[in-house]
């Protein structure tokens, strides 16, 4: 119950966001949670280096690509606009405060790659949003992460017994990974059913596959990160579920992979 409320209550804000919300109600949603998965990420990575007031301006830094991307729709606007816009504020920011680092490359390094991981990344929700269809296809791409992530963990918990990767995630295994591939397929033909979109049944399967190993891949890279700073989760604000990181972390590394195969299929 402490994981079914609160996952419940999140699975339908985001229904109704997105089949109700206008794009800039979205835009602000998703940014505000980019900024608290970013202060999560700065937390994790960097526990003692900055004080709140820098850990605030690092975060909005940090999501300048998911900030810039609230032009997505205006003909010319590229993604990598507020990447370059991150890039240039945390090298500013390193700058100014060299002196106070024991190992700056390594400051910088780390903040990098949460602009890429964290903002980079999560741009692309938006930028799938406003593509045609792309409130379908978000649900299409929600449903197939989150059922994966679910049954991945109900059959792994069941009937796994050889480790995935044990280096980085002991708790996962190849039979749970199965467990969430067909269970993605199976989210997948269901929401393509509720919210049609330009796309036959058989490539919404294939497609549900490649999103459910992408998200996989998502997911060991967050417990990679965590592993390396030795935390369990990333926060603790999702009652239940952790942080927002732990729970968009598979959507985090999908959604670009799901972004380019529309613009370059012309499946839209």
């Amino acid at each position: 119950m402490k994981r079914t409320l609160p996952g419940l209550a999140l699975a339908i804000g985001w229904l109704l966001l997105l089949l109700y919300g206008n794009f800039l109600l979205f835009w602000a949603v998703v940014a505000l949670f980019g900024y608290l998965a970013a202060r999560e990420y700065c937390r994790l990575v960097f526990p003692y280096s900055f004080y709140e007031s820098e850990r605030i301006i690092l975060a909005v830094l940090l999501i300048f690509p998911v900030i810039a991307a609230v032009f997505a729709g205006v003909p010319g606007f590229h993604e990598t606009i507020g990447l370059f816009l991150g890039f240039l504020g945390i090298i500013s920011f390193v700058m100014v405060y060299y002196g106070r680092f024991e190992n700056p490359l390594h400051t910088m390094a780390g903040l990098l790659s949460g602009l890429l991981f964290v903002g980079f990344l999560g741009s692309h929700v938006i930028l799938i949003h406003a593509l045609e269809k792309g409130s379908h296809w978000l649900l299409i791409l929600t449903a197939v992460t989150a059922t994966s992530d679910t049954c991945a963990y109900v059959v792994g918990s069941r009937w796994g017994k050889r480790k995935l990767y044990a280096r980085i995630s002991s708790a996962k295994t190849i039979e749970g990974a199965a467990g969430g591939v067909v269970g993605a397929i199976g989210a997948a033909l269901l929401f393509a059913l509720l919210f049609p979109v330009e796309a036959g049944f058989i490539l919404i399967a294939a497609l549900a596959v490649l999103l459910s190993l992408v998200g996989m891949v998502g997911d060991l890279l967050e417990s990679l990160i965590k592993r390396g700073t030795g935390k369990k989760d990333s926060g603790t604000m999702l009652a239940g579920h952790g942080g927002v990181l732990d729970r968009t972390d598979s959507l985090l590394l999908a959604a670009p992979v799901l972004y380019y195969l529309l613009i370059y299929t012309g499946y839209r």
